[in-house]
């Protein structure tokens, strides 16, 4: 499948914003918010379980703008899944050996084996993303990664392997808003990056890389699905709802579990507390 015709993309777009107009949706209780993520999370537990007896290789891909949500949206899919067989793969910047390598031969050695999910928070779309913006990386690089990128998702499909891709797209005022939320919150801080700070300076440019990025790499086989993002709970619901969607599973999750009683004492005498160190209780 080569580029959508721009023609195609155009009347996306304008659907796309006709309809961004037309929302005007209320914010969600907390309440309705918490049980209905609840819910999702059961039924992940469920597609896990069916993964893992069917033994399939999922790559799930979370890219997007800076502060867009990513990370929220991760948090939430694997706090209830087993972490045997769901993991997150977050690559910090290559080495010089890395450097040397061929591009995907990184990502490579992280993707999956059967039964096994992997969310790749950020992924190979580094080259087309920050790195193109950046000047990490010549133009040569950029063009052969459109001309490799997709065949290697088709040649990973044709594999098996599952491949879903999600774009989390915000505006610049909500982008701007949660930049200054971290920067006033010590705990959040650490994700206020001076990489992250420059992104706000080439909003435009960052636009027209994702724009094309899309042209060349939004296939059939492996689709970009954007998330709207600028509602963080919408985001994580719509996001685990639309994922869960694409898959015909079952209910495998293992029967409720009656536990054993307790074996009788046969004379164990626990050694005298005061030779153990303990945590002071402070709390």
């Amino acid at each position: 499948m080569g580029k959508r015709s721009a023609e195609e993309r155009d009347a996306r777009t304008a659907l796309i914003e006709r309809e961004d107009a037309e929302r005007a949706l209320p914010a969600l209780s907390e309440e309705f918010y918490a049980a209905e993520l609840y819910r999702l999370q059961i039924e992940l537990v469920k597609l896990q379980e069916w993964i893992k007896a069917r033994g399939l290789r999922v790559v799930v891909i979370f890219e997007g703008r800076d502060a867009a949500g990513k990370g929220g949206v991760i948090t939430r899919f694997i706090e209830v899944l087993n972490p045997r067989t769901c993991r997150v793969v977050a690559l910090g910047v290559p080495t010089e050996r890395e450097r040397s390598q061929w591009y995907f031969q990184r990502y490579v050695a992280h993707l999956p084996a059967a039964g096994e999910m992997v969310l790749l928070d950020r992924s190979w779309y580094n080259r087309a993303g920050v790195e193109r913006v950046m000047g990490f990386c010549d133009e040569e690089a950029v063009q052969e990664f459109y001309r490799s990128c997709p065949e290697f998702e088709r040649m990973l499909v044709r594999a098996g392997i599952v491949v879903l891709k999600y774009w989390f797209s915000i505006s610049d005022e909500e982008q701007e808003k949660r930049f200054r939320d971290r920067a006033k919150d010590p705990v959040k801080r650490w994700k206020l990056s001076p990489m992250d700070l420059e992104s706000r300076h080439r909003w435009e440019a960052y636009s027209r890389a994702k724009d094309e990025m899309f042209a060349h790499t939004d296939i059939k086989q492996a689709p970009w699905y954007v998330v709207r993002a600028d509602d963080k709970k919408r985001a994580r619901l719509n996001t685990v709802h639309h994922l869960l969607s694409l898959f015909p599973y079952e209910d495998l999750t293992p029967a409720p579990i009656e536990l054993p009683k307790r074996a009788k004492s046969k004379g164990y005498v626990r050694p005298p507390m005061a030779d153990q160190s303990f945590v002071p209780e402070v709390y």
